[in-house]
């Protein structure tokens, strides 16, 4: 069974010595998703530490007609994991730190800071509450944050579950290893990346985020609506280690072909890092394809949609990184993969959206739930595209496939309304719920 990451996207190059696949085919893809306007973004594979094939397509910067090409930087989200916890666990070898030190030795006043070991942090099993999912979290991620904010705001929830108890995914995890990290090394998370990171393994293109600035080869990120619409540009305080480094999906190879070849970690903490306990590893996962195992880590952040991964018997590492997705990343990853290992795979065809008047679009509009559905669902005309947003979470458009009829394709998300009788049903992962608009 087929089945992979959250990702996408791809100017080629074919290297000596590397597997022979069909670069027409893999093209073909991209052509595809660039053509109807799917997708943006950038592509690589490496194979023994050597470009075989990259692919840019779409804009970095839409308003200044700006293409996207190999050397174009995009924030990569929560990829910044595996780096920050490469980071930490170099800091064990020196001794600087232990797994099973406790956050109470940096900051005692957090919920259960004398039983959350690093380790915990690490593998997400702190029971730390993943700030990212408070309410205000929306109202405030575009503006600066100090550590001393942050940490209030950590502060303020009560834990999830008991350390230990289990493992659940939180950002908060990793803002704090990131916090930990500079109050170790006495030195800003910028600084201890290039110390440890950058320098070290030669990465031209790789850096803690700021304010982006496209003059400087950085993209913005896009929803789409009936066009590209720039998304949100969060503060790159507020995510810190857990989000806010930047790069290319080249470099990003690069330093995954180091970490599994031991340039990064002794061979003992690594063995420790890719350790698997209920799927998590420390700030890795793995990734079924077929028969093959892939490692790695995915990242979400704004626009932006990312994924890097590393297959040790082939030495093959692949990533992409989109700054805009209007079609299933997973879908575009796994044919490329499918295409790179000559699988069956027909690539996509896309059927032109329909066109549906605005006063159409507004009989749809209000707010639908019921009693066991987890949110509300709220659901608005914008710039004359329907829209669709959950409690708590970013709007999302909705394109129409069939009267009454939409769907977010990126999330594989349907919605089928009944305007008469005000409700509507909405299908994703297999489920069916039927929600009724609320007076």
């Amino acid at each position: 069974m087929k089945k992979l990451f959250t990702i996408l996207a791809f100017i080629c190059v074919s290297i000596v010595g590397a597997q022979e696949f069909d670069v027409q085919k893999m093209d073909g893809l991209f052509e595809a998703v660039e053509e109807n306007n799917k997708g943006m973004g950038s592509f690589a594979v490496h194979k023994n530490g050597k470009p075989v094939y990259t692919k840019s397509i779409g804009y970095a910067d839409v308003s200044k007609d700006i293409k996207a090409d190999a050397r174009t930087k995009y924030r990569i989200g929560s990829i910044s994991k595996t780096i920050t916890a490469a980071m930490i666990l170099q800091m064990v070898e020196e001794g600087k730190l232990s797994l099973d030190t406790k956050l109470s030795e940096f900051y005692p006043t957090l919920p259960n800071a004398e039983k959350i070991s690093i380790e915990d942090m690490l593998r997400h099993q702190s029971g730390l509450f993943n700030f990212t999912n408070e309410d205000a979290y929306l109202d405030y991620m575009e503006e600066p944050k100090s550590k001393e904010e942050l940490l209030a705001i950590f502060k303020a929830h009560k834990p999830s579950f008991q350390p230990g108890e289990k493992n659940e995914y939180s950002n908060t995890n990793y803002v704090l290893l990131s916090f930990i990290l500079q109050d170790v090394e006495n030195d800003s998370y910028a600084g201890v990346l290039k110390k440890r990171i950058i320098e070290p393994l030669g990465l031209k293109d790789t850096y803690y985020g700021g304010k982006i600035n496209s003059d400087n080869a950085e993209a913005f990120s896009y929803q789409k609506k009936k066009d590209w619409k720039p998304a949100t540009e969060t503060d790159m305080s507020i995510p810190m280690g857990a989000g806010a480094i930047v790069s290319t999906p080249s470099d990003l190879n690069s330093f995954y072909t180091a970490l599994f070849e031991g340039k990064v970690l002794q061979q003992e903490t690594f063995e420790q890092m890719k350790t698997f306990k209920n799927g998590y590893g420390m700030g890795l996962f793995n990734f079924p394809f077929n028969d093959k195992t892939l490692y790695g880590h995915t990242g979400g952040i704004d626009g932006f949609n990312s994924m890097s991964s590393y297959y040790p018997e082939e030495d093959l590492a692949v990533s992409y990184i989109s700054n805009g997705t209007d079609f299933s990343p997973n879908e575009i990853v796994i044919g490329a993969m499918s295409i790179y290992w000559g699988l069956d795979f027909t690539l996509p065809s896309f059927e032109p959206s329909m066109e549906v008047p605005e006063e159409k679009l507004q009989e749809y509009t209000g707010t639908y739930g019921n009693e066991t559905f987890p949110l509300k669902l709220e659901i608005f005309v914008e710039d004359g595209t329907l829209m669709g947003q959950g409690t708590g979470q970013p709007s999302f458009p909705l394109e129409a496939y069939d009267e009454n009829k939409f769907q977010f394709t990126r999330a594989g998300l349907k919605l089928e309304f009944e305007p008469e009788a005000d409700k509507m049903i909405l299908m994703q992962g297999g489920g069916t719920y039927e929600l009724t608009r609320e007076e």
